[in-house]
C-alpha cells in the first residue's frame, strides 16, 4: 500500500485484520508498519500512539459488533431474535478474535469519545433480543450481564480451542442457548419475581 495513501481509518483497518490474525495482545506499531510497507514513525501521522491504536480498534470493533447484531435480530423477537443474536455474536468472535478483545478492553475517554455511541448501540441490540421476554428493568440487566457472560465465554473458549472434549462444539451452543431461552421464559412467566 502507497505510503501517500494512508489515512487513520486505513491503518485502524489494517491494525483490526492484523489482531485478527495474530491476537491483540501482540499488536505492535513495528509489526503493522512492515504490513503496510512503511516504516514505523510514518503511522505517528495518522495515529498518535500505539494505545490510540488499539482505542481506534476497539471502537471499530464496537461499531461492527453492534452492527452484526442489529441486522441479526432486526424483524425477530422472542427466543427467534435470541438464536439469531447469539449466532451472529458467536461467529463475530470466531471471525475477528483479536478486534473483538480490543472493543472489550476499550474504555471511553471522555464524551465526544465515539466508543460511547457504538457500545450503547450494542447495549440497545442487547435490549432488543431481551424485549419480548417482559423482563422488569432490573432483570434485565441481569439477563444482558448473564447472556453476554455465556456467550462471550463460549464464543472466546471456542476460538482459542478451549473444547477438547470430542463432541460437537455447534450442538452444544445450540443446546446453551435453548437453555438461556427456556430460563429466560421461566422467570418472565414467574408470577411475583425478585432480585437479589
Amino acid at each position: 500500500m502507497p505510503r501517500a495513501g494512508l489515512t487513520p481509518a486505513m491503518v485502524t483497518e489494517a491494525g483490526a485484520d492484523l489482531v485478527d490474525e495474530i491476537g491483540f495482545d501482540r499488536l505492535s506499531m513495528s509489526l503493522l508498519a512492515d504490513r503496510l510497507g512503511v516504516k514505523a514513525p510514518s503511522l505517528y501521522k495518522h495515529v498518535t500512539s500505539q494505545s490510540d491504536l488499539a482505542h481506534r480498534i476497539g471502537v471499530l470493533a464496537m461499531v461492527q459488533f453492534g452492527d452484526t447484531l442489529g441486522r441479526a435480530i432486526q424483524g425477530r423477537a422472542g427466543g427467534e431474535a435470541l438464536v439469531a443474536g447469539a449466532r451472529a455474536m458467536r461467529r463475530y468472535v470466531l471471525e475477528h478474535p483479536g478486534r473483538y478483545a480490543a472493543g472489550n478492553a476499550a474504555r471511553p475517554s471522555g464524551p465526544d469519545d465515539p466508543l460511547g455511541p457504538a457500545t450503547r448501540r450494542v447495549l440497545a441490540s442487547w435490549a432488543a433480543m431481551l424485549h419480548s421476554y417482559h423482563l422488569e428493568t432490573t432483570q434485565e440487566i441481569h439477563a444482558m450481564r448473564m447472556l453476554r457472560s455465556v456467550l462471550h465465554g463460549f464464543a472466546t473458549l471456542e476460538s482459542t480451542d478451549g473444547f477438547q472434549i470430542d463432541a460437537p462444539v455447534d450442538a452444544s451452543f445450540a443446546w446453551t442457548v435453548a437453555f438461556l431461552d427456556h430460563g429466560l421464559q421461566a422467570i418472565s412467566s414467574a408470577p411475583s419475581a425478585t432480585d437479589h
